[in-house]
C-alpha cells in the first residue's frame, strides 16, 4: 500500500493524522488545529502555492516517480507554444494570455444553463450532524464563490421538527434554512442541489419542494456514492430521537424498542444507536426494468415543474456505470456525478470505505470510454462531474481532462467543509458569547493561527474580497467559515488557472486528454492516456526528420 507524503516542509504543511491521496487525514475532525494543506489554504489563499520565504530558500520537488494506477500518477502536460480557448475579447498576444485571464467558468445543463464561478461543487451534505452544524459556512461560502452546493438525503426525515401529514411532508424548516441561507447570498451562479433516497421519495419531499421552490432548486436522484454501497447513515445517542427516527420509518440499529437494547443503553454499553435508510430499487430484477422505473421516477419529477434533476451513482461495477450513463442519456439529465472509491463520508463502515467499489481513477477512465461510445453512435452524453478523493487545483485539472469534453465538475466531499470547522473555530475565539451557536471548539486561537494573524482581517487572506463582494455592513452576518472557504477556493482557482495557462488552455471547455500523460505504464493501461515519453513522441519525430 502506498504511503502518503505526512509532511510538505516547501510549503510548511503537514497532517495530524495518517494523510490519504487528497492530502486531507483519513480522520479530520473539526476541531483540527491544523495543518494540512486544505486547512491551511483556507487562511492563506494563493499564497499556499509557493513554498515558504522567498529569498531565503530555494526548494526542489521529490515528485517525480509514481507506483500504482491513481490519479497521483498522472501528471499535466506544458507545451511550448500556442494559445487556446481565449475567452472573448483576448487575442493570442501575451499580453492577454496571462494566466490571471484564464477562464475557470463552467456551466452544466440540457435545457436550462446552471452557470459556475469554479468548476467544482461540494458532495452531499445531508443528515449527518456535522453538515448541519456547519451549514451557514457551507452554503454561505458556496454562494458567494458561485459554485453548487448539495443538500444530502435524509435532512427532512431526521429532523425532528418537521410534520408529516398521512406519511407526507407538510412542514420542513431543516430543509428549508438550508435553502434559504443559501439563496441569501446567490447571485446567479452555482445553484443549490437536493438529493432524494427512498425515504425521501415516500416523505413526498418532492413535491413538497416543488410548491414553495421548484425552479429554484436542482433534484437528484441518488442511487449510489464512493465511500459504501449501502444507504445513509447516522448515529444518534439518544434514545428518544432514536426510538423517533425507528417511527419515522428508519431502519435503528439496534432496535431502540428492544428491552435488551435499552438496558444496555441505561448502563451505558450501549451509547449509540445506528440510523440507516434503505437500499433502492431492491424490487428490480433487470437493467431493462430500472431503466424503465427511472425513466417513470424522472416524469414524475418533471410533472412536478422540476427542469433541473441530475443522478449521483457510486462506485459499482461497469454494469451500474453504463446504466447510469444511459439513464441519464436517455432522460436528458442536467448531470450525472460519478463518485469513485477513495472519497470521503460523515458515516460509513471503515472496512466498507477500505475494500468496496471501484476506485476513481479506473472508474472516471472507464467513464470517459462509455461517454465516447455513446458520442461516436449519435447519442447525447451527459454532462459529467467526477468524484472521490480530490482536494488539490492539480486533482481539479487532472479529472476535467481524464473525462473531456465530458467532466464539467469536479465535486469535492470533505475538502470543502475543513474552512467551515476552522473559520467556525476562529469565530467562536472571537465571539466567545456566541461560541456554543457557532459549533466552536477552541478557547483560543492556536499558534498554527497566530503565525497569519492576530485579527480576522489579518488572519483570512480572503476577507477584504468577502467585504468588497457584500459590503461593509453585511460582513457582520458572514460566518468566518465561509471567509475561509473563500480563501481555500481562491487557492485553487489561482492553481488552476496556472495550470490552465501552462498547458496553454484558457477556459475549461478547450481542457483535452492530451494534456495530461501517465506516470506509469500501468496508469497508461487503465486509462488509455498516453505514457511519458510516448505522449507526442510521433510529433516529436516527425519535427526531427522534417
Amino acid at each position: 500500500m502506498k504511503q502518503w507524503r505526512k509532511r510538505n516542509d516547501a510549503l510548511g504543511t503537514v497532517n495530524r493524522g495518517d494523510p490519504c491521496e487528497s492530502g486531507l487525514c483519513t480522520l479530520c475532525t473539526s476541531d483540527c488545529k491544523g495543518k494540512c494543506e486544505t486547512w491551511l489554504s483556507s487562511l492563506m489563499g494563493r499564497k499556499l502555492l509557493y513554498p515558504l520565504h522567498f529569498g531565503e530558500t530555494t526548494s526542489g520537488s521529490a515528485s517525480v516517480t509514481a507506483e500504482g494506477a491513481g490519479y497521483h500518477a498522472l501528471r499535466i502536460q506544458g507545451h511550448a507554444y500556442g494559445a487556446e480557448g481565449l475567452p472573448e475579447g483576448l487575442s493570442n498576444d501575451p499580453d492577454d494570455c496571462i494566466f490571471p485571464n484564464v477562464s475557470i467558468e463552467t456551466s452544466f445543463g440540457t435545457e436550462t444553463e446552471t452557470k459556475c464561478r469554479v468548476p467544482i461543487m461540494t458532495g452531499a451534505l445531508g443528515s449527518t450532524f456535522i453538515a448541519e452544524k456547519y451549514w451557514n459556512s457551507f452554503a454561505v461560502g458556496a454562494a458567494i464563490c458561485g459554485f453548487p452546493i448539495v443538500i444530502g438525503e435524509n435532512v427532512v426525515g431526521v429532523d425532528r421538527n418537521s410534520v408529516l401529514d398521512n406519511g407526507t411532508i407538510s412542514s420542513a424548516p431543516e430543509l428549508e434554512r438550508r435553502i434559504d441561507i443559501f439563496q441569501r447570498y446567490y447571485d446567479g451562479y452555482g445553484g443549490i442541489i437536493i438529493q432524494m433516497n427512498v425515504e425521501d421519495s415516500r416523505n413526498g419531499v418532492a413535491r413538497y419542494l416543488a410548491e414553495k421552490y421548484c425552479d429554484d432548486v436542482i433534484i437528484e436522484l441518488k442511487w449510489g456514492q464512493g465511500a459504501k454501497d449501502i444507504g445513509g447513515e447516522i448515529q444518534v445517542s439518544d434514545l428518544q430521537y432514536a426510538r423517533f427516527l425507528n417511527e419515522r420509518g428508519y431502519v435503528v440499529d439496534p432496535d431502540p424498542f428492544n428491552q435488551l437494547s435499552v438496558a444496555s443503553f441505561e448502563n451505558k454499553s450501549l451509547t449509540s444507536f445506528a440510523r440507516h435508510s434503505r437500499l433502492g430499487a431492491t424490487g428490480i430484477l433487470s437493467s431493462d426494468e430500472l431503466r424503465e422505473r427511472f425513466s417513470e421516477s424522472v416524469r414524475e419529477l418533471r410533472e412536478l415543474g422540476f427542469k433541473r434533476i441530475t443522478l449521483k451513482t457510486g462506485a459499482y461495477g461497469m454494469e451500474a456505470l453504463a446504466l447510469a450513463i444511459k439513464c441519464a442519456s436517455e432522460n436528458n439529465l442536467d448531470l450525472l456525478t460519478v463518485d469513485g472509491a477513495g472519497g470521503g463520508t460523515g458515516m460509513s463502515p471503515w472496512n466498507m470505505m477500505e475494500q468496496w467499489g471501484i476506485p476513481s481513477l479506473q472508474l472516471h477512465a472507464k467513464t470517459w470510454e462509455y461517454c465516447n461510445m455513446l458520442e461516436k453512435n449519435g447519442i447525447t452524453v451527459p454532462d459529467i462531474s467526477l468524484a472521490g478523493g480530490f482536494a488539490r487545483e492539480d486533482h481539479i485539472f487532472k479529472a476535467l481532462a481524464l473525462c473531456s469534453p465530458y467532466a464539467k465538475l469536479v465535486c469535492m466531499g470533505r475538502a470543502p467543509m475543513i474552512p467551515g470547522f476552522l473559520g467556525s473555530n476562529i469565530e467562536g475565539v472571537f465571539k466567545p458569547d456566541k461560541k456554543a451557536e457557532l459549533f466552536g471548539q477552541w478557547e483560543k486561537l492556536p499558534a498554527t493561527v497566530r503565525e497569519n494573524g492576530t485579527s480576522p482581517e489579518e488572519i483570512f487572506a480572503g476577507w477584504e474580497a468577502v467585504k468588497a463582494k457584500v459590503g461593509t455592513e453585511e460582513m457582520d452576518a458572514i460566518p468566518f467559515g465561509a471567509i475561509a472557504l473563500y480563501g481555500y477556493v481562491d487557492k485553487l482557482s489561482c492553481g488552476l488557472q496556472q495550470f490552465m495557462a501552462g498547458a496553454r488552455k484558457f477556459s475549461t471547455p478547450s481542457i483535452h486528454r492530451s494534456d495530461i500523460m501517465a506516470a506509469n505504464l500501468e496508469t497508461a493501461e487503465v486509462t488509455g492516456i498516453p505514457y511519458l515519453t510516448d505522449a507526442q513522441n510521433d510529433l516529436a519525430k516527425t519535427i526531427l526528420l522534417s
